[in-house]
C-alpha cells in the first residue's frame, strides 16, 4: 500500500478512533452553508488540521471542521467548509476527503456551493438541483495513477447525480413549499469572477449554473461508487447583460439569507431517503 491508499488509512484511522458509529451519508457545505454542522446530535467535531493528510480550509465561510453525529435520524459525516483548486491545493488534495468520507462508510454524498445564476429563471435565493455538471477548471482529480480498489481507471460519468435523489428532492421541496430548480453547473477554477465574454460562452455551452466547487467531489465521488445529490444556492446573477460588480462579502450575505429554506429541505431530504 503507497501513496495515496497509505494516506486514506491513515486518515481512515485517525476519525474510526474518535466515533463509535460508522457514518452512513456525506454532507459539504458550501460558502455559508455551515451551520446545518451545528444541528448534528452528539456530534464528535475534528479539526481539518488534526486530521493526517487533510488540507486545511482558506477561505471566508469554510469553518475547516469534520462533524460527526445523527441528523434526522442518520448518521452523517459534515464538512463544514471545503476545499478548493484555487486555493493552491492539487486537485487530489481537494477531493481527499471524499475518498476519506467513502472509506469511514459513507454511501451518498450531498454535495452543496453557492454559485451564480446564469439561466434568467433563477434569482438569488434560488434552490437548484444539479441535473448534470460541465468541468471548466482545467484539471481532474483522476489524473494520474488509478488504484482499482478506489474505482475504475475510466468511470462512468453520464449519471453523475442520482436521477432518484432529485426527484425527492423536488418532491420535499414542494411539500415545504419550497421552490426548487434543475439544472447543469460549470464549475471554473476561480479565483477571479468571470468577463462578460467569458460569461457569454459557458452560457452558450449550456450551463445554468457557474462555481468554483463540487465537480472535482462529485468526479470523485462516481469514482468511488457513491451516490450524489448536488444543490445549488444561488447567490447573485451572473448574465452577461445585466452584470454588476460582485463581491465575496455579498455572495455570503445572500447564502446566509437562503440558510432556513435551505436546511430544512436538507433535513427533509435526509428524513426521507431510503438507504441500502
Amino acid at each position: 500500500m503507497e501513496g495515496l491508499l497509505q494516506k486514506v488509512q491513515q486518515a481512515k484511522d485517525y476519525i474510526l478512533g474518535k466515533i463509535n458509529t460508522m457514518p452512513q451519508i456525506g454532507l459539504i457545505l458550501g460558502s455559508g452553508l455551515g451551520s446545518l454542522a451545528d444541528e448534528v446530535e452528539d456530534a464528535v467535531v475534528i479539526d481539518y488540521k488534526d486530521i493526517p493528510n487533510f488540507p486545511v480550509s482558506t477561505v471566508e465561510g469554510h469553518a475547516g471542521e469534520l462533524v460527526i453525529g445523527q441528523l434526522q435520524g442518520k448518521s452523517v459525516v459534515v464538512m463544514k467548509g471545503r476545499f478548493h483548486y484555487y486555493e493552491g491545493y492539487s486537485m487530489q488534495q481537494v477531493t481527499f476527503p471524499v475518498r476519506v468520507m467513502k472509506a469511514i462508510g459513507i454511501e451518498l454524498l450531498f454535495v452543496t456551493n453557492a454559485c451564480g445564476g446564469l439561466n434568467p429563471q433563477l434569482y438569488p435565493g434560488a434552490l437548484m438541483m444539479i441535473q448534470d455538471h460541465i468541468n471548466f477548471i482545467g484539471a481532474n482529480p483522476l489524473i494520474g495513477p488509478n488504484y482499482h480498489e478506489l474505482g475504475p481507471r475510466f468511470p462512468d460519468m453520464s449519471s453523475a447525480y442520482d436521477k432518484d435523489l432529485i426527484q425527492l428532492a423536488h418532491r420535499v421541496g414542494k411539500d415545504l413549499s419550497i421552490e426548487t430548480h434543475e439544472g447543469v453547473y460549470i464549475a471554473i477554477s476561480g479565483p477571479n469572477y468571470l468577463t462578460k465574454a467569458e460569461l457569454k460562452m459557458i452560457i452558450a455551452v449550456g450551463a445554468d449554473t457557474v462555481g468554483m466547487s463540487t465537480v472535482p467531489e462529485v468526479i470523485v465521488a462516481r469514482h468511488s461508487g457513491l451516490r450524489v445529490l448536488g444543490i445549488s444556492c444561488v447567490t447573485d446573477m451572473a448574465i452577461p447583460d445585466q452584470l454588476e460588480s460582485i463581491s465575496h462579502e455579498e455572495v455570503m450575505e445572500v447564502a446566509n439569507k437562503t440558510k432556513p429554506k435551505f436546511i430544512s429541505l436538507v433535513k427533509e431530504i435526509l428524513k426521507e431517503v431510503t438507504l441500502s
